[in-house]
């Protein structure tokens, strides 16, 4: 008998995203989840996959869905201010984030991400209107043809920085503000320590990817990226969001917090153009 569910054959960076999926679905089974993501946990059903690959426990979720509630955040912000923007949502994986914030009929949402991720996506989430899923690297600009030019843009690269190379990335958040008349970047990112240091991060050893880019501060952007603004720039430890992780998370952010070069490892930034 075959199973009807969805194989998946990743490798490198979009295998990642399989780590932060199972963490969404296994937080939708907490008794106060952080996130509360039902499509996470509906999608981890369908696919025919040995999950304890991941490394990831209900107990690490949090480490997965406080980012991710802080970025929804951020991005309720911006549409509540722009109900007729555009969404650029870059490296989204199996991320159901058009979902949960349900933006207006005057949104125009883009998930982008590669073929084979493109692919899942169209097979395992729902189709609404003005949902576009755009196949494709990040990094190559033939997709922006298909992206309005004359409307206020988000753009919302979260857990995907840190696997691109600092030209590419640079080249990317560029091409964003050469394109868009104005809007906003968002993105987490990793220190230079963080990169160094990825040898600890379990989801990334096995996934066989590897992390270039790290940023140490905001005038990294800044000065890399004419026409950028700083809105906000905030330490993992110093998120909204930082509160609603378990004792052993917030000690462990004091810790870093006291060390100058363990303090920025983690970082949200967040720039208009």
């Amino acid at each position: 008998m075959t199973s009807d569910k969805a194989r998946v054959d990743l490798r490198g960076a979009p295998q990642t995203m399989l780590a932060t999926l199972y963490a969404k679905a296994l937080d939708a089974d907490l008794p106060a989840p952080i996130l509360g993501d039902v499509y996470a946990k509906e999608v981890v059903g369908r696919i025919d996959y040995d999950w304890a690959k991941t490394t990831i426990t209900a107990a690490r979720s949090p480490s997965v869905t406080t980012r991710t509630a802080h970025f929804d955040e951020w991005a309720r912000q911006f549409l509540a201010a722009h109900p007729s923007a555009v969404v650029l949502h870059l490296g989204c994986g199996l991320d159901a984030r058009f979902f949960r914030l349900e933006p207006g009929p005057g949104v125009d949402w883009y998930d982008i991400d590669y073929p084979e991720v493109a692919a899942l996506r169209r097979q395992l989430l729902p189709e609404r209107d003005r949902n576009h899923v755009v196949a494709g690297s990040v990094t190559d600009p033939a997709w922006f043809a298909e992206i309005p030019s004359d409307r206020p843009t988000l753009m919302i690269g979260e857990g995907l920085t840190m696997y691109l190379t600092e030209r590419d990335g640079v080249g990317l958040l560029r091409r964003v503000v050469d394109h868009c008349p104005s809007g906003e970047l968002q993105f987490d990112a990793f220190s230079s320590l963080g990169i160094r240091t990825q040898w600890s991060n379990s989801v990334v050893r096995r996934s066989g990817a590897k992390l270039h880019w790290g940023i140490n501060r905001p005038d990294d952007i800044l000065t890399a990226v004419p026409g950028t603004r700083l809105l906000q720039w905030v330490r993992w430890f110093e998120s909204d969001t930082y509160g609603k992780l378990p004792r052993a998370y917030r000690m462990l952010g004091k810790v870093m917090a006291l060390v100058p070069a363990t303090a920025n490892m983690s970082q949200y930034h967040r720039y208009a153009f």
